[in-house]
């Protein structure tokens, strides 16, 4: 089934028209390799791009060299569902692994938000939670401290590939080098591999190759302090 059909199920009644329509969007579908951009800062594109396969992730670039990572897509998330109403990019996607995308135009998906509108709030629905995401990123940046930020990365990374059916007795691939953690939570790649010590020798997690299993999911949780509410993975209101 098309990733998008099967998060947007979790919370809303598509009907068999629906599945058809986002079907025939995804057609145009492109392979992006790892550490390729999907798409970049300034750019005007035509089309809203879709995540079918792998991991991608928003990114800002700063003057001195640096890169703040803004957010992970995985199967079933928009790159850019916004471009429908803004016209540039305000910032850069790229692949972490190889990726899957749909090329849906951009009037194409405009004409799906004003011939459906149960299809329309649920898109709404994974906008608000893209924001909501945002949000407590911001938490995790400003106010939890290194292991507390990485704890409530690795958790809400399994959430949502649990979602999703990628998660399995709670191992799942996590396809993220340090460099890019630290680029995540703001921390030095050094600090960042001393936390990811720290979570394996109590107990909580190990990590083989890009492989992440979580040993005490509740205990994680509490020393991250995660609740997932800020996802809204119940249904839509009607």
């Amino acid at each position: 089934m098309n990733p998008l059909i099967a998060k947007l199920e979790r919370v809303a009644i598509l009907t068999d028209d629906d599945h058809e329509a986002i079907t025939a969007a995804c057609r145009d579908v492109h392979r992006v390799p790892a550490n390729k951009d999907i798409i970049r800062e300034g750019d005007k594109p035509d089309h809203v791009h879709l995540v079918l396969d792998g991991w991608a992730a928003r990114y800002k670039d700063l003057p001195g060299g640096t890169r703040q990572i803004i957010a992970y897509l995985i199967p079933g998330d928009f790159c850019d569902l916004h471009v429908t109403i803004l016209s540039e990019m305000d910032h850069g996607i790229f692949a972490l692994t190889p990726v899957d995308v749909a090329y849906i135009p951009r009037t194409a998906m405009i004409q799906l938000t004003l011939d459906r509108p149960s299809l329309t709030r649920a898109l709404w629905w994974a906008t608000l939670v893209d924001e909501a995401v945002l949000r407590e990123w911001i938490v995790n940046l400003g106010r939890r401290d290194a292991l507390e930020r990485i704890a409530h990365l690795l958790c809400e990374m399994h959430f949502r590939m649990k979602n999703i059916g990628l998660v399995h007795d709670d191992r799942f691939d996590l396809p993220l080098t340090q460099d890019e953690i630290a680029d995540t939570v703001g921390l030095t790649a050094v600090h960042t591999n001393r936390m990811l010590q720290t979570l394996r020798l109590d107990g909580l997690l190990t990590l083989h190759g890009r492989v992440l299993t979580i040993l005490d999911i509740d205990r994680l949780r509490q020393l991250a302090g995660f609740n997932p509410n800020y996802l809204y993975a119940t249904p839509v209101r009607q």
